[in-house]
């Protein structure tokens, strides 16, 4: 979709893994239909995951009693988060579909185990059990529309074949990005079937 913006956080200390693919396919994909992509690597960006009293410039309202959310809620509103978080707040406010990650999102991730470990009945369960607070609680809780995930199960452990197929499904899913509906986010799409 021409003129579409897309951002993608990308987490993988290597550019040459199976999650560097992924991440390339989808730039060339996305950029091949005329999308602005960016791309947020954290691990290049040296991007600090941990919530801590650094990310607030200047003074904090409670400074005997640190509560980050608190915080962090009162920074935001000043204007005192510090750039590296205010950019990719950007980033994502300008975002017509996020993956990672009122907007779409889409969570691409991969496993260490076969799909069948992550069945109802695997020893990991269901995966949509550990999506439910990634996807319900925290995308569709800030507004995102989420699209299904796409899980490559065990690059890994996969033959080459398997591995080109699984790059080629996520290739050919973007080629159609656009059309998909959002998941039902509600308990029962993750844990009633």
């Amino acid at each position: 979709m021409a003129g579409k913006k897309v951002l993608i956080v990308y987490a993988h200390q290597e550019p040459r893994s199976f999650n560097g693919s992924l991440k390339k396919v989808a730039v060339d994909e996305l950029s091949a239909q005329g999308c602005t992509v960016t791309v947020s690597d954290l691990y290049a960006m040296d991007f600090e995951p941990r919530a801590t009293r650094k990310d607030i410039t200047g003074a904090v309202s409670n400074p005997k009693s640190f509560n980050y959310g608190v915080e962090a809620y009162e920074a935001f509103k000043k204007g005192a988060l510090t750039s590296d978080i205010i950019d990719e707040q950007k980033k994502v406010l300008e975002a017509d579909l996020v993956i990672f990650q009122n907007k779409l999102a889409l969570v691409s991730l991969t496993t260490g185990s076969t799909s069948e470990m992550y069945m109802k009945t695997g020893v990991s369960g269901d995966y949509r059990y550990f999506l439910w607070p990634l996807q319900h609680g925290t995308l569709h809780f800030c507004g995102f529309k989420v699209l299904a995930p796409q899980i490559s199960f065990a690059p890994e452990i996969a033959s080459e074949e398997e591995r080109k197929a699984m790059v080629a499904s996520w290739a050919q899913r973007l080629k159609t990005i656009w059309e998909e509906e959002p998941i039902d986010c509600t308990p029962p799409w993750y844990f009633g079937q």
